[in-house]
């Protein structure tokens, strides 16, 4: 009988330690991986693309008197395992000396014992999956007024994972992940209007894609676009939806990377312990979230994933932090278990895992709308990543949405204006957090309700 996929791994992880040990490293860390992806994109009914791939390889860090050396392989034989590891050392005599590089120590805490695999992501053939992205497509195309849907996508991928290293970490999982999306197209039909909207939706499973629900929503996006012009230039109330809300989100768990603080590329680098936004704003990183894509038991090398509160009731209370930049960091700072991987071709680097901005209480969408009468619904922001100064925090971006009436209620559609501010004057601007959060996977993975920011410039005619 055959091993499970994690027992293979973990076999191969304890093989390359020890090959790398016997080629000359003070210290080794190996990283295998095992992954499947299934991805297919629908036009007209039709399966337009459809991908199905494996993955299966290790990645091989070893540590050498303060220098460090990579390598990887797909070849998992003990001759290629063998020929990694002496790469790795290769790597590493050659390599600059850094006194900051050290082999991660384990951790005296438990890893989370979550599962982050769903059993039904398992029961579903390819064929199921193209007529759950078949069905989606068609929800949409049954909206009012809807011309066409730009391609649909259906996406998942189930991951293996296994880590060992020479001081004692060790660690394997499984995981699970789903996720569909599209772009309708809304039309008022003879040379008029044209727009397009979002839908979409995740989770460790296709069961859990409500198609209905992700079609529908691309409609509705759309048309409700229909119609719209440039709005005059002001200052005035801006609710944030929730995909623009996880996009600052998601830029801002960016900035605070130990690594871009202690580069000095992050306009929050030399704050901790002061307040940076309104303190109705808390934001975290959650490395064993629930219901976040991002969630694993251990980081990258091999960290229990734990909860950071990065910034707490408007206080800047910690940077994200892996083995590396916490030790630069000095001070008796320690890894926040952010150590990521892009898989196991690459070495580990800081990041945002899973983050989340807490909601409020009793605040229900339509309620911050009321609280924004008079201002400007914000749906959807363009060149946030080009746009944005990451030192300076300033950003102006082009967006569209709906302006909002003086009693809250959603008026005519507006489009082609920027919203123009910066990074701190806009979290300490923050007047209401919604209390109906939502799971965004686009830059990364956000939960985050709708946001009202009591004051931002608005750049249009």
């Amino acid at each position: 009988m055959s091993a499970e996929p994690g027992e293979e791994l973990e076999a191969v992880c304890e093989r390359a330690v020890s090959s790398a040990l016997d080629a000359g490293a003070g210290d080794a860390e190996a990283f295998a991986e095992d992954s499947r992806s299934f991805s297919a994109e629908i036009f007209e009914g039709q399966v337009e693309s459809l991908t199905e791939s494996g993955s299966r390889g290790l990645g091989v860090r070893v540590w050498i008197d303060g220098r460090v050396g990579y390598a990887f392989a797909t070849d998992l034989s003990d001759e290629g395992i063998r020929l990694t590891c002496a790469d790795a050392v290769e790597a590493a005599r050659v390599a600059d000396a850094d006194r900051f590089a050290t082999a991660p120590e384990p951790s005296n805490e438990p890893a989370s014992d979550a599962s982050f695999s769903e059993p039904s992501f398992f029961d579903w053939t390819p064929e199921r999956k193209l007529e759950l992205a078949k069905r989606v497509e068609q929800v949409a195309l049954a909206g009012d007024r809807i011309e066409a849907v730009e391609s649909t996508h259906y996406a998942d991928e189930l991951s293996n994972v296994a880590i060992r290293s020479s001081r004692g970490v060790e660690g394997a999982f499984t995981a699970t992940a789903s996720f569909a999306y599209l772009q309708a197209i809304a039309s008022e039909g003879d040379g008029g209007d044209r727009q397009t909207g979002l839908g979409f939706g995740m989770g460790r499973s296709p069961e859990t894609l409500d198609a209905e629900a992700i079609g529908a929503e691309a409609a509705e996006r759309a048309a409700s676009l229909l119609g719209a012009s440039k709005p005059a230039s002001r200052t005035c109330p801006v609710v944030l939806d929730p995909t623009v809300a996880a996009s600052f989100a998601g830029f801002i768990g960016g900035l605070l990377s130990a690594d871009s603080v202690q580069r000095g590329r992050s306009p929050f680098a030399g704050r901790l312990g002061e307040p940076i936004a309104a303190d109705l704003l808390t934001l975290v990183d959650d490395g064993a979230a629930p219901g976040g894509l991002a969630s694993a038991p251990f980081d990258a090398e091999g960290m229990p994933a734990g909860r950071t509160a990065l910034i707490e009731a408007g206080e800047l209370s910690a940077y994200l932090h892996d083995s590396y930049t916490a030790r630069r960091e000095g001070e008796g700072v320690r890894s926040t278990a952010n150590a990521g991987r892009a898989g196991f071709r690459s070495a580990p680097s800081v990041g945002p895992t899973n983050l989340i901005v807490e909601p409020g209480v009793d605040l229900r969408f339509e309620d911050l709308l009321v609280e924004a009468g008079g201002g400007v619904l914000i749906t959807d922001v363009s060149g946030l990543h080009s746009g944005v100064n990451p030192v300076s925090g300033q950003f102006s971006v082009g967006a569209t949405g709906r302006l909002i009436s003086a009693g809250g209620d959603l008026a005519d559609p507006i489009d082609e204006f920027t919203i123009a501010s910066d990074l701190q004057s806009m979290l300490r601007a923050i007047t209401s957090i919604g209390s109906e959060p939502r799971w965004v996977p686009f830059g990364g993975s956000v939960s985050t309700p709708a946001i009202l920011v009591g004051e931002m410039a608005i750049g249009g005619s």
